[in-house]
């Protein structure tokens, strides 16, 4: 069984991780732009952040065979200095044409506050005029389907197209919605604030696997690179065939990443 693990936050994980990862079949993992656990006060941070994540992560991977692609962005939870986040989009366009950058993500919002939305909205833009692929965080828990709705709203109004964007963190009462305006929608495996492997089988099995993608996040809380092996072993013990979960847990990232041409891994069909 082969993975891909489309939402991973490496450089806050160990080297151990991508070893354990490799054993377990993971092929490779794209890792989205993430607040660094506290608030950062200069753009240059951002961009020296942006460079170990393009250029020094990649080979850490790369020891254990796993291929390393990322995203850049202002993350919504430091999006609310706009000055700062200005600052900081200037220079991203420097970075698309690097040869593992997949897109702009993860944008979005947190909190839902107007400035979360000024900037959701101009790197929105950003993404539109570069044609780039599209990563969006929803806010956790009660704020989630404000949050949503607010973020399919936008992204009507500016035309976006919705087969280069990925909604990601939706749960039981915010998938439909996403599913239904056409976008790619993520779910993510994580113990406290998200979802957990038996509720992400639920909703495959609700929704089918069309247009749904699911990762593990694992970032610097309480959370595991491995719950994407646990949601594939909970699918297929429900019945469903290896032809499935490959299309779920491979395919589908494939697909989605695969629209960057930067990202050359294929889809795989077993042999009848």
């Amino acid at each position: 069984m082969y993975y891909i693990q489309p939402h991973y936050h490496g450089i806050s994980r160990t080297t151990d991780d991508y070893e354990r990862m490799a054993q377990a079949g993971v092929v490779a993992v794209a890792e989205p732009s993430f607040w660094a656990g506290f608030d950062r006060h200069h753009p240059e941070t951002f961009l020296d952040y942006f460079r170990q994540i393009s250029e020094f992560e990649p080979t850490r991977a790369a020891a254990y065979g796993i291929r390393h692609f990322c995203w850049v962005a202002v993350n919504p939870k430091e999006s609310e200095n706009v000055a700062l986040s200005r600052a900081v989009m200037a220079a991203l366009p420097g970075f698309f044409a690097k040869p593992t950058v997949l897109g702009i993500g993860e944008i979005g919002l947190n909190k839902n506050t107007p400035h979360e939305l000024t900037i959701f909205r101009e790197q929105m833009e950003m993404a539109i005029q570069h044609r780039q692929l599209v990563l969006i965080h929803t806010p956790h828990l009660g704020d989630k389907r404000k949050g949503t709705q607010l973020t399919l709203d936008l992204l009507r109004e500016l035309r976006a197209d919705p087969e280069r964007v990925w909604i990601d963190h939706v749960e039981e009462h915010t998938i439909q919605s996403v599913l239904d305006a056409g976008y790619w929608a993520g779910m993510t495996l994580y113990p406290q604030t998200k979802m957990s492997p038996c509720r992400a089988a639920d909703m495959l099995e609700l929704y089918g696997h069309r247009h749904l993608l699911v990762n593990s996040s694992a970032d610097w809380g309480a959370s595991s690179p491995f719950t994407l092996q646990q949601c594939a072993m909970e699918y297929q013990q429900r019945g469903h065939s290896q032809q499935e979960l490959l299309e779920v847990f491979h395919n589908n990232p494939a697909r989605f990443l695969g629209q960057n041409p930067k990202f050359d891994i294929r889809p795989i069909r077993l042999a009848s």
